[in-house]
């Protein structure tokens, strides 16, 4: 896994012996399986993740409440090469309502094998957050941030 932080943006990869169909679908259909439940903005206890497919789906948290969190829109949908989503979050970690002021992550999928594919994400555009920005660039390429998300899903996809 490599991990890295550009002026505007940072990278994270892995490579997972699966198809790339496989990554793609354990990374979007069964993101419940390996998101990090501490990264979530609930009051509640977690129930669930959800990524809602195509574009116009969210990504949200659900609580054992009931309650919701939506914090994420998916932009772009290319099954299985390409994921494209809003990150909603502003530098205090609660939901922004502004997308000017939202960044984008980026996943791709591409095959290396017939049974190994590389998953790489770009967290990018991270200045739109305003003023601080490089606050959340710090914590998104920390070693708890894609690179420890990217690990979690790593192992949910070869297991």
């Amino acid at each position: 896994m490599t991990s890295s932080e550009q002026a505007t943006s940072t990278t994270a990869s892995i490579l997972v012996d699966v198809t790339v169909e496989h990554a793609f679908r354990v990374y979007t259909e069964q993101i419940h399986t390996w998101w990090n439940p501490d990264h979530v903005l609930l009051d509640a206890p977690l129930a669930a993740v959800v990524l809602e497919p195509g574009v116009g789906g969210r990504i949200l948290a659900r609580g054992t409440d009931g309650s919701e969190c939506a914090w994420s829109r998916i932009l772009d949908w290319d099954p299985p090469h390409r994921l494209l989503f809003s990150w909603d979050i502003t530098l205090q970690w609660t939901i922004e309502t502004d997308p000017n002021r939202c960044s984008e992550v980026e996943v791709a999928f591409t095959p290396v094998t017939e049974s190994r594919t590389r998953v790489q994400i770009d967290h990018r555009h991270l200045d739109r957050h305003g003023e601080g920005w490089e606050s959340m660039a710090h914590s998104v390429s920390a070693a708890d941030g894609w690179a420890h998300d990217l690990t979690l899903f790593g192992a949910a996809a070869q297991a």
